[in-house]
């Protein structure tokens, strides 16, 4: 099918004039999105929650840094496996296994006594937040028309920065209300226990919202449920559409029609992995070489360490979640009218120059009693140069990193792309969070330097390697 042209058809409309179910498309989307928003309040959660562990558990800096970072393993491990099974299993249900994950990992999480067990739940809910990374975006890919794919897209990112800023608002008012986050809450426990418990309530309505929506269509025609398939395609882009979508799908699948596999990621000529799938582990990979996380994971740890109190870093945290979505906003505005590839290259531009800015701060700072001051006149400087760099980051590398993962790819090769590129972007988010507090207490500007230095070298990158993807059917994607 044709891509559209840069003004495109209208929202209700599909590439070729139809008339689509926007109805039906938003409320599968809104479901999918949910997951979103778990994966961002199970990351977030931890941010506040530092000094409780600490005490609760005895830990070291290293100690910390384990504990927060485990599951970051565990995002490792779901990413790649929700990638095979998806082609196995479906989208679907791997999303409700996912959700259960999120239950479970809030329960124990909350009662955790040792590190050990604390460390082995957080596992556990890595899963979930590494199945629902690469599964939900990759769902709505599937089931959206593509002159709006991105703006629908894009509501995944938008979910995660609104589960952050949740976990952000929740464990503000819970240490606000207890006087900190160590101090005795509901039925005498601390309320840093409540702060993992809360996450239940949104993890329940995810398990139970996705009972209601319909397996992705093109992993139906994969696996040879095509009437089931066109069923979905006639009442999400109109009747008559689904059986002419049908052969699309299956005229992009392996002309051997055999089931997708991790060799599918090789070229079949060389044998060497495909530059696709390159593109989409630099993608993958620098959206956590930045260092975004460290604002989300350690960011209230940071602002303390600078001179803010606790009661102030927690608010700074909720402004930086609120200016990200605010950029997502932006984002979803004109991602399908300037394309993916703008917005990157941006986003890299306003990142290093930010991260620059934040890496001299930081270098004026001096250690008095163990505790890192900015001089005067920087913490200002500091605090926008901080905000600023959230903005850039979720007005570009946020959302289309993972809108393009979700679409960049073909169909044949999606779900064991989408493995590879989720595990790697795992592991580095695991190798970035983990190393922040060792770093950080070596040179915190040499760190952010780091971060600064990798924000520049992204934008060549982009620049060679990626392509826009703006308004090609999946269908149309080249491997």
């Amino acid at each position: 099918m044709a891509s559209v042209s840069s003004a495109g058809p209208s929202p209700g409309m599909s590439a070729d004039g139809a008339k689509v179910n926007m109805a039906f498309i938003a409320a599968i989307v809104a479901v999918a999105t949910i997951g979103g928003f778990m994966f961002g309040y199970d990351s977030g959660v931890i941010n506040g929650t530092q000094e409780g562990l600490e005490k609760a558990f005895s830990l070291s800096k290293l100690g910390t840094g384990l504990n927060v970072g485990a599951i970051l393993l565990g995002c490792a491990a779901g990413a790649f496996a929700a990638g095979r099974l998806a082609d196995v299993w479906g989208r679907r249900t791997v999303m409700i296994v996912a959700a259960l994950l999120f239950l479970v990992s809030a329960l124990g999480t909350g009662a955790s006594h040792t590190s050990l067990v604390f460390i082995a739940f957080r596992l556990i809910g890595g899963l979930g937040v590494g199945a629902a990374s690469v599964l939900c975006p990759v769902y709505i890919s599937e089931v959206t028309p593509a002159n709006i794919r991105g703006r629908l897209s894009s509501v995944q990112q938008i979910m995660i920065i609104t589960g952050l800023t949740g976990a952000f608002v929740a464990n503000y008012i819970l240490a606000h209300t207890a006087g900190s986050s160590t101090a005795p809450f509901w039925l005498g426990l601390p309320a840093w226990r409540w702060m993992f418990w809360m996450q239940t309530i949104p993890a329940a309505i995810f398990f139970f919202s996705l009972l209601s929506i319909p397996e992705s269509p093109r992993y139906l025609v994969a696996k040879g449920k095509e009437a089931e398939a066109e069923k979905i395609l006639s009442r999400l882009f109109g009747a008559g559409q689904g059986a002419g979508k049908v052969a699309e799908i299956r005229a992009s699948l392996a002309t051997d029609h055999h089931k997708p596999k991790l060799a599918d990621l090789l070229d079949p000529t060389t044998k060497k992995v495909r530059l696709i799938v390159w593109a989409g582990l630099i993608l993958a990979v620098f959206q956590q070489l930045v260092g975004i996380n460290i604002v989300f994971y350690y960011g209230s740890v940071l602002w303390q360490s600078v001179g803010f109190t606790e009661d102030d870093s927690l608010k700074i945290n909720i402004l930086s979640g609120a200016l990200s979505i605010l950029a997502c906003l932006a984002t979803i505005a004109v991602i399908d009218k300037i394309g993916r590839k703008p917005l990157l290259l941006i986003g890299s531009a306003g990142m290093a120059v930010t991260l620059g800015i934040l890496t001299w701060c930081f270098s004026t700072a001096t250690t008095v009693d163990g505790s890192l001051h900015l001089a005067a006149g920087t913490g200002p400087i500091a605090l926008f140069a901080a905000n600023a760099y959230v903005v850039f980051f979720n007005l570009s590398w946020g959302p289309v990193m993972w809108v393009m993962l979700g679409e960049m790819f073909p169909n044949q090769m999606r779900g064991s792309a989408l493995a590879v590129a989720g595990f790697a972007q795992w592991i580095a988010n695991f190798a970035i969070s983990v190393s922040f507090p060792a770093l950080a207490a070596i040179s915190l500007p040499m760190t952010y330097g780091f971060y600064a230095v990798s924000a520049l070298v992204s934008y060549f990158l982009v620049q060679k390697l990626v392509h826009e993807t703006r308004g090609k059917e999946l269908e149309a994607m080249e491997g």
